[in-house]
């Protein structure tokens, strides 16, 4: 008993340090600063113990922080659920449609992919989010997802909520301004001076919550809208990025085959009831899944199979002409290289001259590879990949002779 309260506290204590981190800080301070201030504003607005309608915007008020909270917390703790360590298919045979994961020693089950923040591999992967400080995926996916909606819900009241106090607070002081010397005959039924005093300081920070409630809105909702496409298709974000390059790789070779996606039911309701369920709990056990007829249980892994060999096929070969420290935008490689350093919490890697790098993946000013390591230190060394300056390197000129490019990089030419 003694040794699972112990496991118990040690598995809470390493939820409880996904806090420490700067994504759920950030989200929990605009939650925070959001909904304290529009319940202060509610009473200097629409005083809650006078009327209905006050009482039922302060109820809505809290209902929308605990909703909001509850999903969001949802999201962080419960988690996108991992893939057992050492999983395998229970046919031995359908392994070689699966790839293997050195790092978790296990094959990835169709849909995961292995994330390099959280060191494993997760089942339906949509993506790593850092406001949650955890990945997005087949367990949290619809928490997360009510989140994206009713963050901007919330906002949108507290919005109005901020508005409309800063708005009756300035009418009510021109108003009492104007009539410093009639008698003001309204007076004698506007209600006592409210309990919080609204001066330049409530003001400012009414004002500063409200661009945070609007910014909020528009930023979180456009997730949300993004976030339901791909649901609506039954689909993740990994997944619609692994259709459009099954479909630049057939048009690339000019392959006579169609890509199916695999998991589309067909219908938008049915693919709606495979994240959104009355239970909370998804359907499944996270490694098999439904599929549409006429498609193979493998054949999204059968096409990442393909579109990984093409990719080393297609790779290009540097060699580091310039060091690189492997800041996130440099600001020693040009004044283009700075403002377009790639938004997105994959790595940079430090370059030395006279490296090599394998290149898979390109932006105008920026490419995304491998180093090259030496044999004799290889072994036993995970390999070296993310993103560096394209001023820093050339092309080898092996690979100079071949019109072989990087994966995005003609496109960007």
């Amino acid at each position: 008993m003694g040794t699972f309260c112990s496991v118990i506290k040690f598995e809470n204590l390493q939820e409880v340090k996904r806090l420490c981190h700067w994504g759920p800080i950030i989200a929990l301070g605009v939650i925070a600063i959001c909904s304290t201030m529009a319940m202060i504003d509610s009473v200097l607005w629409y005083w809650p113990l006078h009327t209905t309608g006050g009482s039922m915007n302060f109820i809505m008020l809290i209902n929308w922080t605990v909703m909001i909270l509850y999903n969001y917390f949802n999201a962080m703790f419960v988690g996108p659920g991992f893939v057992p360590l050492g999983w395998k298919p229970e046919n031995s045979q359908d392994s070689m449609y699966l790839q293997y994961c050195k790092v978790c020693q296990a094959y990835k089950a169709p849909r995961s992919h292995h994330c390099r923040k959280c060191n494993r591999c997760v089942m339906k992967m949509d993506h790593h989010c850092p406001w949650i400080n955890n990945c997005c995926g087949y367990q949290n996916h619809a928490s997360f997802t009510l989140f994206l909606l009713l963050a901007p819900l919330g906002c949108i009241h507290a919005a109005f909520i901020f508005v409309m106090t800063m708005y009756t607070q300035l009418y009510n002081r021109l108003s009492f301004g104007w009539n410093t010397v009639k008698i003001d005959m309204s007076a004698a039924r506007r209600d006592p001076l409210p309990i919080i005093p609204f001066g330049l300081a409530a003001f400012a920070a009414t004002l500063f919550a409200l661009g945070l409630a609007l910014g909020t809105t528009i930023a979180v909702g456009m997730l949300f809208f993004i976030q339901m496409k791909i649901i609506l298709r039954n689909k993740t974000s990994i997944e619609s990025w692994i259709e459009e390059k099954a479909k630049d790789r057939i048009q690339y070779y000019q392959l006579d085959e169609v890509f199916v996606f695999p998991y589309d039911m067909g219908s938008r309701w049915k693919n709606f009831k495979q994240v959104f369920t009355w239970s909370g709990v998804p359907k499944g056990d996270g490694l098999d899944w439904p599929i549409r007829e006429g498609c193979h249980q493998y054949s999204l892994t059968i096409e990442q199979l393909k579109q990984k060999a093409d990719k080393r096929v297609r790779s290009v070969q540097y060699k580091v002409i310039q060091d690189y420290s492997g800041t996130c935008c440099p600001l020693n490689r040009g004044i283009k290289t700075f403002f377009t350093s790639p938004c997105t919490e994959e790595p940079r890697i430090r370059l030395q001259k006279g490296e090599f790098i394998l290149a898979t993946r390109g932006l105008r000013y920026w490419l995304y590879g491998d180093k090259i390591l030496d044999d004799s230190i290889k072994e036993g060394v995970s390999r070296i990949r993310g993103w560096f300056p394209r001023n820093c390197v050339e092309k080898c000129p092996c690979d100079a002779e071949t019109d072989q490019a990087p994966e995005g990089e003609k496109k960007n030419r």
